[in-house]
């Protein structure tokens, strides 16, 4: 066919990359030949790694310049490493008919995938998750040169490309407003794997993860979980002593502050301890890798918590699906370094019908809608506050039970549009046309 061969590029670990990943999913079921260029790390959703349709080409590692010379220089020598391994591994491949490049980060990606396009006639389309100047902005500053740089830069390749997505209205408005940009908002959405399911399989998950993770276990019997017990037919049904469970997923970086989190569950403990108090203990799950986690995982050592017990595993991919499914609730700390994204780990959460506490920005209520399908904070004691209000006489207050239904009933509505179904109206024209 043609017209029909695609590259998706992503200058960091694909397989952390969920939206891009989709993406070449999209592409192959719709015919398309798929070629991925990222860095390795972590491992792509397994129905990606074995489509016939798609090859994924890894990157080579990046030296870390920084141990043999001065940051400024170990920047430009990290910028050319970058773009030559990049472009050599787009020329070294069949020829693409189409790129679409994600950004963050955007140097040196964008102008390597313009230069591409270019020269192969191709059509390059960005897909824009985030502003890679804003990230820069978190741990340089807004004044710095180099985030001077990262704007102009975004701004002069973005102007470029033969299309754009954004991953929200108030992203498109801005990106016009700023720097005559259109493009086409295509919402995040989850994939049929991140769906409600049965106590018999969150069961079976616990049972899979207490070996490694005590806290989903118990010492009574090989039928029973800290969550969840076998009948004598065999039937899984909800333990009525069970734990609160709650889960966050995070890259661990700047713009997740986890100690808003770390703050409300210290409240929560100090609750606990009140001889009149009707909260049950608490199993927060907080899953994810990044530059930041083992900062933070060595600041949960130093609690001494009876009541609340954290566990930071990196869970298999069809794992993460199963365990957001049989949370009581999720935890989202994502503030966006640009005030214009909406946190995946939210869209993931929706699909499995999971309702959220989600830290409110800017645009948040494209996606979070407070005390309809979730509920929003702007503080620790907020969270401190919605975490005690969540769990008060749980598994057995009425009211609590009300109030679960009612925003699982609206996510259902949520659920009824998945990312393929949405990507083929939004995304896809724009790979038809050229």
């Amino acid at each position: 066919m043609t017209n029909k061969c695609v590259c998706v590029v992503v200058l960091g670990d694909f397989g952390r990359s969920p939206r891009m990943q989709y993406h070449s999913l999209s592409f192959a079921k719709e015919g398309y030949e798929v070629d991925v260029i990222g860095y390795g790390g972590s491992q792509p959703i397994k129905e990606l790694s074995e489509h016939p349709k798609v090859n994924i080409r890894t990157l080579p590692s990046c030296p870390d310049f920084q141990k043999y010379c001065p940051r400024l220089v170990a920047y430009g020598l990290k910028v050319i490493w970058q773009s030559v391994s990049l472009l050599l591994a787009l020329l070294f491949k069949r020829r693409s008919n189409h790129v679409i490049v994600q950004n963050p980060p955007a140097i040196p990606a964008l102008a390597v995938c313009w230069f591409y396009s270019v020269i192969m006639f191709a059509n390059y389309v960005i897909d824009w998750h985030n502003y890679g100047h804003s990230i820069l902005a978190l741990t340089l500053g807004q004044q710095h040169k180099l985030v001077s740089i990262s704007v102009w830069f975004e701004s002069y390749f973005g102007r470029r490309a033969t299309a754009n997505l954004c991953v929200t209205k108030a992203m498109k408005e801005d990106l016009e407003k700023i720097w005559k940009i259109s493009a086409v908002t295509l919402y995040d959405r989850p994939p049929e794997v991140f769906r409600p399911i049965s106590v018999s399989e969150s069961h079976q998950l616990f049972v899979s993860l207490e070996n490694q993770f005590p806290s989903f276990g118990t010492s009574d019997c090989s039928s029973t979980t800290a969550f969840t017990r076998l009948l004598p037919d065999g039937r899984a049904v909800w333990r009525d002593d069970r734990p609160g469970l709650i889960v966050s997923s995070t890259s661990w970086t700047e713009d997740e502050d986890f100690s808003i989190l770390l703050s409300a569950l210290q409240d929560y403990e100090e609750s606990c301890c009140d001889e009149h108090c009707e909260l049950p203990s608490l199993v927060c799950v907080i899953t994810g890798k990044g530059p930041l986690k083992e900062h933070y995982c060595h600041l949960i050592k130093e609690r001494t918590w009876k009541n609340v017990q954290v566990v930071t595993p990196w869970l298999e991919p069809e794992d993460y699906p199963r365990l957001l499914a049989s949370a009581n609730l999720g935890i989202c700390l994502h503030t966006s370094s640009s005030g214009l994204d909406l946190p995946m780990k939210v869209v993931d959460m929706f699909g499995c019908g999971l309702p959220v506490c989600a830290y409110n920005f800017r645009c948040l209520n494209e996606l979070v809608k407070h005390d309809i399908n979730g509920w929003t904070f702007d503080s620790a004691t907020q969270l401190s506050d919605q975490l005690q209000a969540w769990f008060r006489g749980f598994p057995h207050s009425k009211s609590q039970q009300e109030r679960e239904t009612r925003f699982r009933k609206e996510l259902e509505n949520f659920q009824k549009l998945r990312w393929h179904e949405n990507w083929t109206f939004s995304a896809l024209p724009l790979f038809t046309v050229h």
